[in-house]
């Protein structure tokens, strides 16, 4: 016998209207069923968590909610954290197996713990082995873990900040887990000096071993992404447009970036499936990216930068499946995979049904 469905009451919240079209390649959907999975990407442009997942009938549903300036996405079973403007939250799936929302959704995403951070311009998030949360505290240069009694404290910080205030230096703003622990770090610069990073877009990029403290690579263009997949960590090179590897050497403990294959816009936003890896994208349309390599990249291969997602063929670095959106939204942050997750939707803090929808943990 099947648990009852649980239905969302309740009229949605009025939001500002996003013009946007969305495209999708012939096989997407088809590649989310047989894998099993939902893609959840985040846009701090719109300010929207998006949640891809092969409906019911078959089609490709695009759920979205309103989340202000979302970012950092981690994956924890079938849960996820997620940095936004001035708030880190746990989003809980509340349906349990069996259970459906609306006859279509098989999982829904409610923010059920939420730290108040402050503006701190959060990027990269992570999970600690003892639950705690960390995150990449870009505007103050370092990672941080979130506290019950204020904004954040200071877990790390490179060795070429000084101290810890109030302004972005280096950029500092991907973050790879292993076993965790904050394992890589990518900076766009070592500067330490506010908005000094700026000078230093085309070849200043780092990553840096956060147990270490040493920097295995540099010569990167705006690096975002550090990933941990197959024994390899991956790392987008966006300057560039880049999807690549860091070979290191065990000896020296240095690493040189191999790229694989190039996308056609400013790369930011990685996640793995199997042999499979999908990049975020973005165009490159403000001052901060622009005047990078990957302006001549696009020139040679006679493309135009766009924004959306490609899932890359780790084995012979072809794009094999995409999916594109047009107008009012420009720029992504993070793309993450949910494994096992058939039809995904989410709740936000400012809607409405958010208040409607009650869950019961047990049963007497």
């Amino acid at each position: 016998m099947s648990e009852p469905e649980i239905k969302a009451e309740g009229r949605p919240k009025k939001r500002k209207k996003i013009d946007v079209s969305y495209s999708v390649s012939d096989g997407l959907v088809a590649l989310l069923g047989q894998e099993h999975i939902t893609i959840a990407l985040t846009s701090y442009q719109s300010g929207r968590l998006y949640l891809l997942s092969r409906n019911p009938k078959g089609g490709l549903m695009i759920n979205q909610e309103a989340f202000r300036k979302a970012m950092g996405i981690f994956v924890t079973g079938k849960s996820f954290i997620m940095a936004t403007l001035a708030h880190i939250y746990r989003m809980e799936n509340i349906l349990k197996p069996k259970q459906w929302m609306d006859k279509t959704f098989t999982h829904c995403y409610m923010p059920r713990t939420g730290h108040l951070t402050g503006v701190l311009d959060a990027h990269d998030v992570g999970l600690e082995n003892d639950g705690n949360i960390i995150f990449v505290n870009t505007r103050f240069n370092c990672i941080a873990r979130v506290s019950n009694t204020d904004s954040f404290q200071t877990v790390w910080k490179p060795d070429f900040i000084s101290q810890i205030v109030p302004k972005d230096h280096c950029h500092l703003n991907g973050m790879a887990m292993e076993d965790g622990e904050a394992k890589y770090v990518t900076a766009v610069s070592t500067s330490d000096e506010p908005d000094g990073w700026r000078d230093h877009r085309g070849d200043g990029g780092v990553i840096i071993n956060v147990q270490t403290n040493e920097i295995i690579c540099e010569g990167l263009s705006m690096p975002h992404s550090p990933r941990l997949h197959d024994g390899k960590l991956w790392v987008l090179n966006s300057g560039t447009g880049e999807l690549g590897s860091v070979e290191i050497d065990e000896e020296t403990g240095k690493g040189t970036f191999k790229p694989l294959t190039f996308c056609p816009g400013f790369t930011r936003g990685l996640s793995f499936h199997g042999k499979y890896a999908f990049v975020g994208l973005s165009k490159p349309r403000h001052k901060r990216f622009e005047g990078l390599e990957l302006d001549s990249k696009l020139e040679v291969a006679k493309e135009e930068p766009w924004c959306g997602i490609q899932v890359i063929d780790l084995e012979t670095g072809e794009c094999v499946e995409w999916f594109r959106i047009e107008g009012d939204i420009n720029e992504l942050y993070d793309v993450a995979i949910l494994d096992g997750v058939y039809c995904a939707k989410s709740l936000s803090p400012r809607s409405k049904d958010v208040n409607k929808v009650i869950s019961i943990e047990g049963s007497l």
